[in-house]
């Protein structure tokens, strides 16, 4: 007596993918959440694959994000698991590449290593928005400073002006007043030489 195995999924598509180790693969798996379901895209290298194309077969896939490993055992014939997609096939000597987290960590250290015998740093956002505005607040102090020396400057260049013209309208008192005397002096010499005129004439007679 034969038992019919029934299955939401595909599951000789599933195993007719064949997934190795050394694959490059995208899993889309389904996430339930307050009764929506959701996409979510795990793309990494398989580690290992366990029991073939068996009704337990599973495969572990690991990739790095922002620094930290990170790994997910999947079943291969899990409902949960809406797509899988292999992205990338490598030829490997190993079934089981878990050396690749011991390789991964070394490489982090030397890389960490580097970093401090580098010992290069970028400003931060703090301090590059201080920098920013200290400096804008020099550059308007400068040009306050530098508007107040030209309006200074514009102010005693003016004074100097009125002086000049002040010393210039007094000369031209000066002038005038010397031109009148003179006139006077002139004047006064006519009306004497007149009054001594007539005295002569009464002289004569």
């Amino acid at each position: 007596m034969s038992t019919a195995v029934i299955s939401p999924v595909n599951t000789e598509a599933r195993k007719e993918l064949g997934v190795q180790s050394g694959d490059t693969v995208r899993v889309t798996q389904k996430i339930h959440e307050k009764g929506k379901t959701r996409l979510q895209h795990f793309e990494g290298l398989v580690l290992s694959v366990k029991h073939g194309s068996e009704a337990g077969a599973s495969f572990t896939v690991r990739k790095v994000a922002s620094g930290v490993g990170v790994e997910k055992t999947f079943p291969l014939y899990s409902p949960m698991i809406d797509k899988i997609e292999i992205v990338k096939r490598t030829k490997v000597r190993r079934a089981k590449l878990y050396y690749i987290r011991e390789k991964a960590a070394k490489e982090i250290r030397r890389a960490m290593r580097n970093a401090f015998m580098l010992n290069q740093t970028i400003e931060s956002d703090i301090e590059e928005k201080e920098r920013v505005a200290r400096e804008a607040e020099e550059a308007e102090q400068k040009k306050q400073e530098e508007e107040a020396k030209a309006a200074e400057e514009a102010k005693k260049a003016e004074e100097e002006k009125k002086a000049e013209e002040e010393a210039k309208n007094v000369e031209e008192d000066k002038t005038e007043e010397k031109e009148e005397s003179s006139e006077e002096a002139s004047d006064e010499k006519e009306t004497d030489a007149e009054t001594e005129e007539p005295k002569e004439e009464d002289k004569k007679d």
